[in-house]
Protein backbone atom coordinates (compact mmCIF):
# COMPACT_ATOMS: atom_id res chain seq x y z
CA UNK A 1 0.00 0.00 0.00
CA UNK A 2 3.09 2.37 0.87
CA UNK A 3 4.61 1.41 -2.65
CA UNK A 4 1.15 2.28 -4.66
CA UNK A 5 0.61 5.26 -2.53
CA UNK A 6 4.76 6.86 -3.24
CA UNK A 7 4.14 5.88 -7.23
CA UNK A 8 0.36 7.78 -7.75
CA UNK A 9 2.38 10.91 -6.24
CA UNK A 10 4.87 10.53 -8.34
CA UNK A 11 3.44 9.77 -11.53
CA UNK A 12 1.97 13.57 -11.68
CA UNK A 13 5.21 15.35 -12.12
CA UNK A 14 6.49 12.78 -15.02
CA UNK A 15 3.33 13.92 -16.92
CA UNK A 16 3.29 17.44 -16.57
CA UNK A 17 7.47 17.79 -17.72
CA UNK A 18 6.56 15.19 -20.98
CA UNK A 19 3.48 17.09 -22.05
CA UNK A 20 4.38 20.60 -21.54
CA UNK A 21 4.18 23.04 -24.59
CA UNK A 22 3.21 20.05 -26.66
CA UNK A 23 7.18 19.26 -26.08
CA UNK A 24 8.52 16.06 -24.36
CA UNK A 25 10.73 17.28 -21.72
CA UNK A 26 12.59 14.88 -19.43
CA UNK A 27 12.40 15.20 -15.67
CA UNK A 28 15.83 16.38 -14.30
CA UNK A 29 17.54 14.40 -11.56
CA UNK A 30 17.00 17.51 -8.99
CA UNK A 31 13.33 17.57 -9.88
CA UNK A 32 12.41 13.86 -9.32
CA UNK A 33 14.30 13.92 -5.88
CA UNK A 34 12.57 16.98 -5.28
CA UNK A 35 9.06 15.96 -6.05
CA UNK A 36 9.60 12.47 -3.82
CA UNK A 37 10.63 14.95 -0.90
CA UNK A 38 7.43 16.38 -1.21
CA UNK A 39 4.67 14.52 -2.70
CA UNK A 40 6.14 10.77 -0.74
CA UNK A 41 5.05 10.81 3.11
CA UNK A 42 6.04 8.07 5.05
CA UNK A 43 3.17 5.54 6.46
CA UNK A 44 3.85 6.76 10.29
CA UNK A 45 1.26 3.99 10.99
CA UNK A 46 3.69 0.91 9.88
CA UNK A 47 6.51 1.76 11.72
CA UNK A 48 4.49 2.11 14.63
CA UNK A 49 2.77 -1.18 14.29
CA UNK A 50 5.98 -2.59 13.23
CA UNK A 51 7.84 -1.31 16.23
CA UNK A 52 5.23 -2.72 18.89
CA UNK A 53 5.78 -5.94 17.76
CA UNK A 54 9.39 -5.77 18.09
CA UNK A 55 8.78 -4.70 21.29
CA UNK A 56 6.59 -7.76 21.76
CA UNK A 57 8.88 -10.16 20.62
CA UNK A 58 11.80 -8.89 22.84
CA UNK A 59 9.63 -8.58 25.81
CA UNK A 60 8.39 -12.20 25.28
CA UNK A 61 12.18 -13.28 25.00
CA UNK A 62 13.35 -11.41 27.93
CA UNK A 63 10.46 -13.08 30.16
CA UNK A 64 11.18 -16.38 28.82
CA UNK A 65 15.03 -15.86 29.85
CA UNK A 66 13.69 -14.61 33.05
CA UNK A 67 11.44 -17.46 33.84
CA UNK A 68 14.05 -20.16 32.35
CA UNK A 69 17.05 -18.39 35.05
CA UNK A 70 14.09 -18.59 37.85
CA UNK A 71 13.02 -22.45 37.36
CA UNK A 72 16.30 -23.87 36.35
CA UNK A 73 15.81 -27.65 34.57
CA UNK A 74 15.93 -30.15 37.54
CA UNK A 75 17.57 -33.39 36.43
CA UNK A 76 15.50 -36.99 37.08
CA UNK A 77 17.54 -38.57 39.61
CA UNK A 78 18.83 -41.80 38.63
CA UNK A 79 16.57 -45.20 39.45
CA UNK A 80 17.92 -46.88 42.09
CA UNK A 81 19.06 -50.75 41.70
CA UNK A 82 16.58 -53.65 42.36
CA UNK A 83 16.66 -54.35 45.50
CA UNK A 84 15.27 -57.84 47.52
CA UNK A 85 11.81 -56.04 48.35
CA UNK A 86 11.44 -53.44 45.98
CA UNK A 87 7.95 -52.55 47.55
CA UNK A 88 9.74 -51.07 50.43
CA UNK A 89 11.87 -48.19 48.71
CA UNK A 90 9.04 -46.47 47.61
CA UNK A 91 8.61 -45.56 51.54
CA UNK A 92 8.52 -41.59 52.31
CA UNK A 93 11.63 -40.23 53.55
CA UNK A 94 11.32 -39.16 57.43
CA UNK A 95 12.71 -36.82 58.82
CA UNK A 96 16.21 -37.42 61.02
CA UNK A 97 15.13 -37.94 64.43
CA UNK A 98 17.67 -38.12 67.66
CA UNK A 99 15.54 -40.34 69.55
CA UNK A 100 14.90 -43.20 66.94
CA UNK A 101 16.95 -45.98 68.10
CA UNK A 102 18.04 -49.37 66.07
CA UNK A 103 16.33 -52.66 65.75
CA UNK A 104 18.68 -55.31 63.56
CA UNK A 105 17.99 -58.76 62.85
CA UNK A 106 20.24 -61.50 61.61
CA UNK A 107 19.95 -65.46 60.72
CA UNK A 108 23.27 -66.83 61.33
CA UNK A 109 22.41 -70.68 61.52
CA UNK A 110 20.10 -73.38 61.15
CA UNK A 111 20.10 -73.42 65.04
CA UNK A 112 20.96 -72.28 68.18
CA UNK A 113 21.59 -74.34 71.24
CA UNK A 114 20.10 -71.98 73.97
CA UNK A 115 21.21 -73.41 77.00
CA UNK A 116 24.79 -73.62 76.45
CA UNK A 117 24.37 -69.93 75.15
CA UNK A 118 22.64 -68.64 77.97
CA UNK A 119 25.47 -70.15 80.22
CA UNK A 120 28.15 -68.25 78.01
CA UNK A 121 26.62 -65.02 77.64
CA UNK A 122 25.83 -64.95 81.19
CA UNK A 123 29.81 -65.70 82.07
CA UNK A 124 30.52 -62.39 79.54
CA UNK A 125 28.20 -60.06 82.03
CA UNK A 126 24.73 -60.13 80.09
CA UNK A 127 21.40 -60.80 82.28
CA UNK A 128 18.71 -63.21 81.33
CA UNK A 129 15.57 -61.86 81.42
CA UNK A 130 13.31 -64.92 82.53
CA UNK A 131 10.09 -63.19 82.78
CA UNK A 132 8.60 -64.00 79.60
CA UNK A 133 5.51 -66.52 80.23
CA UNK A 134 5.96 -70.38 79.74
CA UNK A 135 4.43 -70.52 76.75
CA UNK A 136 7.02 -68.51 74.82
CA UNK A 137 9.08 -71.67 74.58
CA UNK A 138 12.61 -71.60 71.78
CA UNK A 139 13.83 -68.40 72.99
CA UNK A 140 15.92 -66.41 74.84
CA UNK A 141 16.06 -62.82 75.99
CA UNK A 142 19.50 -61.06 77.38
CA UNK A 143 19.59 -57.40 78.61
CA UNK A 144 22.81 -55.07 77.76
CA UNK A 145 24.51 -52.88 80.63
CA UNK A 146 25.17 -50.31 78.26
CA UNK A 147 22.66 -49.17 75.09
CA UNK A 148 23.57 -47.30 72.32
CA UNK A 149 21.50 -44.86 73.13
CA UNK A 150 19.23 -43.36 76.33
CA UNK A 151 15.98 -44.13 76.70
CA UNK A 152 15.38 -47.97 76.24
CA UNK A 153 17.20 -50.83 77.70
CA UNK A 154 19.53 -52.73 75.24
CA UNK A 155 18.04 -56.17 74.65
CA UNK A 156 18.44 -59.16 72.57
CA UNK A 157 16.35 -61.95 71.60
CA UNK A 158 17.60 -65.42 70.44
CA UNK A 159 15.23 -67.58 68.79
CA UNK A 160 16.22 -71.68 68.41
CA UNK A 161 15.44 -71.46 64.85
CA UNK A 162 18.67 -69.65 64.38
CA UNK A 163 18.17 -66.12 64.28
CA UNK A 164 19.03 -63.13 66.54
CA UNK A 165 17.47 -59.38 67.36
CA UNK A 166 19.03 -56.74 68.25
CA UNK A 167 17.46 -53.67 70.11
CA UNK A 168 19.10 -50.61 70.95
CA UNK A 169 23.05 -52.37 70.91
CA UNK A 170 26.21 -50.50 69.91
CA UNK A 171 27.88 -52.16 67.28
CA UNK A 172 30.97 -53.19 68.87
CA UNK A 173 28.88 -55.29 71.65
CA UNK A 174 27.05 -56.74 69.18
CA UNK A 175 30.06 -58.46 67.48
CA UNK A 176 30.82 -59.62 70.52
CA UNK A 177 28.01 -60.92 70.69
CA UNK A 178 28.28 -62.43 67.33
CA UNK A 179 31.76 -64.51 68.43
CA UNK A 180 30.32 -65.30 71.25
CA UNK A 181 26.96 -66.89 69.04
CA UNK A 182 29.41 -69.21 66.91
CA UNK A 183 30.38 -71.72 69.45
CA UNK A 184 26.93 -72.80 69.77
CA UNK A 185 24.87 -72.69 65.92
CA UNK A 186 24.23 -75.94 64.03
CA UNK A 187 25.05 -75.88 60.37
CA UNK A 188 26.32 -71.80 60.85
CA UNK A 189 25.63 -69.91 57.58
CA UNK A 190 28.34 -67.99 55.12
CA UNK A 191 29.19 -64.81 57.45
CA UNK A 192 28.49 -62.39 53.77
CA UNK A 193 25.01 -64.15 53.56
CA UNK A 194 23.90 -63.31 56.88
CA UNK A 195 25.61 -59.25 56.99
CA UNK A 196 23.57 -59.40 53.63
CA UNK A 197 20.32 -60.53 54.16
CA UNK A 198 19.77 -59.14 57.67
CA UNK A 199 16.33 -56.84 58.39
CA UNK A 200 16.82 -52.84 60.11
CA UNK A 201 13.83 -50.71 61.59
CA UNK A 202 14.16 -47.92 63.45
CA UNK A 203 11.71 -47.55 66.69
CA UNK A 204 11.08 -45.11 69.34
CA UNK A 205 8.97 -44.47 72.12
CA UNK A 206 6.20 -42.90 72.21
CA UNK A 207 2.67 -41.96 74.04
CA UNK A 208 -0.32 -43.74 73.02
CA UNK A 209 -0.65 -47.59 71.57
CA UNK A 210 2.06 -49.71 70.44
CA UNK A 211 2.42 -49.75 66.31
CA UNK A 212 4.22 -49.92 62.81
CA UNK A 213 3.78 -47.02 60.99
CA UNK A 214 5.92 -45.98 57.56
CA UNK A 215 8.40 -48.74 58.54
CA UNK A 216 9.11 -47.23 61.88
CA UNK A 217 8.35 -49.14 65.28
CA UNK A 218 6.61 -46.79 67.79
CA UNK A 219 6.43 -48.52 71.35
CA UNK A 220 3.98 -47.27 74.18
CA UNK A 221 6.68 -45.63 76.48
CA UNK A 222 4.08 -45.92 79.50
CA UNK A 223 4.40 -49.82 79.85
CA UNK A 224 6.34 -51.45 82.54
CA UNK A 225 9.46 -53.70 81.31
CA UNK A 226 7.38 -57.03 81.17
CA UNK A 227 4.86 -55.74 78.79
CA UNK A 228 7.74 -53.65 76.31
CA UNK A 229 9.44 -57.12 76.14
CA UNK A 230 6.12 -58.69 75.28
CA UNK A 231 6.04 -55.90 72.45
CA UNK A 232 9.46 -56.56 71.44
CA UNK A 233 9.15 -60.06 71.31
CA UNK A 234 6.09 -60.08 68.78
CA UNK A 235 8.18 -57.26 66.46
CA UNK A 236 11.10 -59.92 66.43
CA UNK A 237 9.53 -63.02 65.68
CA UNK A 238 8.50 -61.40 62.59
CA UNK A 239 11.78 -60.24 61.86
CA UNK A 240 13.28 -63.48 62.63
CA UNK A 241 10.75 -65.17 60.14
CA UNK A 242 11.64 -62.43 57.53
CA UNK A 243 15.70 -63.04 57.89
CA UNK A 244 15.46 -66.87 57.60
CA UNK A 245 13.16 -66.60 54.87
CA UNK A 246 15.80 -64.49 52.79
CA UNK A 247 18.62 -67.31 53.45
CA UNK A 248 16.39 -69.52 52.10
CA UNK A 249 15.39 -67.25 49.19
CA UNK A 250 19.45 -66.99 48.51
CA UNK A 251 19.73 -71.15 48.19
CA UNK A 252 16.66 -71.41 46.23
CA UNK A 253 18.20 -68.89 44.05
CA UNK A 254 21.86 -70.50 44.12
CA UNK A 255 20.17 -74.01 43.09
CA UNK A 256 18.02 -71.81 40.33
CA UNK A 257 21.66 -71.16 39.01
CA UNK A 258 22.62 -74.78 38.90
CA UNK A 259 20.04 -76.21 37.01
CA UNK A 260 19.46 -73.16 34.39
CA UNK A 261 21.47 -74.86 31.79
CA UNK A 262 19.31 -77.75 32.30
CA UNK A 263 16.04 -76.60 29.70
CA UNK A 264 18.73 -75.39 27.69
CA UNK A 265 20.69 -78.47 26.89
CA UNK A 266 16.95 -79.84 26.26
CA UNK A 267 16.13 -77.87 24.01
CA UNK A 268 18.99 -77.79 21.89
CA UNK A 269 18.50 -81.49 22.02
CA UNK A 270 22.38 -82.02 23.66
CA UNK A 271 22.92 -84.33 26.19
CA UNK A 272 22.17 -83.66 30.19
CA UNK A 273 25.35 -84.57 32.01
CA UNK A 274 23.61 -85.25 35.31
CA UNK A 275 24.00 -88.63 37.34
CA UNK A 276 21.26 -90.77 38.46
CA UNK A 277 22.44 -89.76 42.24
CA UNK A 278 23.30 -85.98 41.05
CA UNK A 279 19.53 -85.95 40.24
CA UNK A 280 18.43 -87.55 43.39
CA UNK A 281 20.71 -85.17 45.58
CA UNK A 282 18.81 -82.24 44.32
CA UNK A 283 15.57 -83.39 44.45
CA UNK A 284 16.48 -84.16 48.45
CA UNK A 285 17.58 -80.47 48.07
CA UNK A 286 14.27 -79.38 47.01
CA UNK A 287 11.85 -81.43 49.71
CA UNK A 288 14.34 -80.43 52.50
CA UNK A 289 13.69 -76.82 51.66
CA UNK A 290 10.36 -77.19 51.27
CA UNK A 291 9.77 -79.06 54.49
CA UNK A 292 11.49 -75.79 56.12
CA UNK A 293 9.15 -73.75 55.14
CA UNK A 294 5.68 -75.57 54.91
CA UNK A 295 6.25 -77.70 57.74
CA UNK A 296 8.88 -76.76 60.08
CA UNK A 297 7.96 -72.74 60.61
CA UNK A 298 5.28 -70.63 61.09
CA UNK A 299 5.06 -68.80 57.48
CA UNK A 300 1.57 -69.98 56.95
CA UNK A 301 0.09 -69.96 60.42
CA UNK A 302 0.06 -67.75 63.19
CA UNK A 303 1.98 -69.36 66.15
CA UNK A 304 -0.32 -70.51 69.32
CA UNK A 305 1.38 -67.87 71.27
CA UNK A 306 -0.49 -64.79 69.58
CA UNK A 307 -4.29 -66.82 69.78
CA UNK A 308 -5.13 -65.62 73.67
CA UNK A 309 -2.78 -61.89 73.14
CA UNK A 310 -4.93 -59.78 70.10
CA UNK A 311 -2.74 -56.98 70.46
CA UNK A 312 0.28 -58.64 70.54
CA UNK A 313 -1.04 -61.10 67.00
CA UNK A 314 -1.57 -57.86 65.34
CA UNK A 315 1.37 -56.07 66.16
CA UNK A 316 3.08 -59.26 64.49
CA UNK A 317 0.52 -59.76 61.45
CA UNK A 318 1.23 -55.86 60.41
CA UNK A 319 5.40 -56.00 60.88
CA UNK A 320 4.55 -59.47 58.39
CA UNK A 321 2.31 -57.87 55.86
CA UNK A 322 4.93 -55.17 56.26
CA UNK A 323 7.90 -57.21 55.14
CA UNK A 324 5.52 -58.80 52.44
CA UNK A 325 5.93 -62.53 54.15
CA UNK A 326 2.82 -64.23 52.62
CA UNK A 327 3.74 -63.27 49.38
CA UNK A 328 7.51 -64.53 49.72
CA UNK A 329 6.13 -67.35 50.56
CA UNK A 330 4.12 -67.85 47.90
CA UNK A 331 6.72 -67.02 45.42
CA UNK A 332 9.16 -69.83 46.82
CA UNK A 333 6.74 -72.14 46.92
CA UNK A 334 5.62 -71.32 42.84
CA UNK A 335 9.54 -71.42 42.42
CA UNK A 336 9.91 -74.80 44.06
CA UNK A 337 7.01 -76.13 42.28
CA UNK A 338 9.35 -75.24 38.76
CA UNK A 339 12.01 -76.97 40.38
CA UNK A 340 10.69 -80.25 41.25
CA UNK A 341 8.92 -80.24 37.68
CA UNK A 342 11.78 -80.18 36.25
CA UNK A 343 14.02 -82.61 38.31
CA UNK A 344 10.98 -85.07 37.41
CA UNK A 345 11.46 -84.61 34.08
CA UNK A 346 15.24 -85.44 34.48
CA UNK A 347 14.78 -88.29 36.68
CA UNK A 348 12.07 -89.57 34.41
CA UNK A 349 14.37 -89.38 31.29
CA UNK A 350 17.47 -90.99 33.41
CA UNK A 351 15.23 -93.97 34.05
CA UNK A 352 14.07 -94.49 30.78
CA UNK A 353 17.03 -94.12 29.72
CA UNK A 354 18.28 -96.78 32.19
CA UNK A 355 15.98 -99.32 31.32
CA UNK A 356 16.42 -99.01 27.78
CA UNK A 357 20.32 -100.00 28.62
CA UNK A 358 19.06 -102.85 30.13
CA UNK A 359 16.79 -104.06 27.54
CA UNK A 360 19.55 -103.93 25.28
CA UNK A 361 21.66 -105.85 27.42
CA UNK A 362 18.85 -108.79 27.65
CA UNK A 363 18.63 -108.66 24.16
CA UNK A 364 22.58 -109.29 23.27
CA UNK A 365 22.55 -111.50 25.91
CA UNK A 366 19.59 -113.87 24.24
CA UNK A 367 21.98 -113.33 20.91
CA UNK A 368 24.81 -114.41 22.37
CA UNK A 369 23.22 -117.29 23.44
CA UNK A 370 21.87 -118.43 20.25
CA UNK A 371 24.90 -118.20 18.47
CA UNK A 372 26.26 -120.44 20.70
CA UNK A 373 23.18 -122.98 20.61
CA UNK A 374 23.84 -122.52 16.81
CA UNK A 375 27.68 -123.54 17.06
CA UNK A 376 26.59 -126.26 18.67
CA UNK A 377 24.08 -127.63 16.39
CA UNK A 378 26.20 -127.33 13.98
CA UNK A 379 29.08 -128.67 15.78
CA UNK A 380 26.91 -131.54 16.46
CA UNK A 381 25.86 -132.59 12.78
CA UNK A 382 29.83 -132.16 11.39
Amino acid sequence: MNQKISNTNVLPPFNTACCQDGKAYLPTRNSVSTHRKVTHKPNLLGSKWFIKILKRHSSSVSTETVSKQDFPQIKRPLKASRTRQPSRTNLPVLPVNEDLMQCTAFATADEYHLGSLSQDLTSHGYVEVTSLPRDAANILVMGVENSAKEGDPGTIFFFREGAAVFWNVKDQTMKHVMQVLEKHEIQPYEIALVHWENEELNYTKTEGQSKLHRGEIRLNSELDLDDAILEKFAFSNALCLSVKLAIWEASLDKFVESIQSIPEALKAGKKVKLSHEEVMQKMGELFALRHRINLSSDFLITPDFYWDRENLEELYDKTCRFLSITRRVKVMNEKLQHCMELTDLMRNHLTEKRALRLEWMIVILITIEVLFELGRVCFLIK
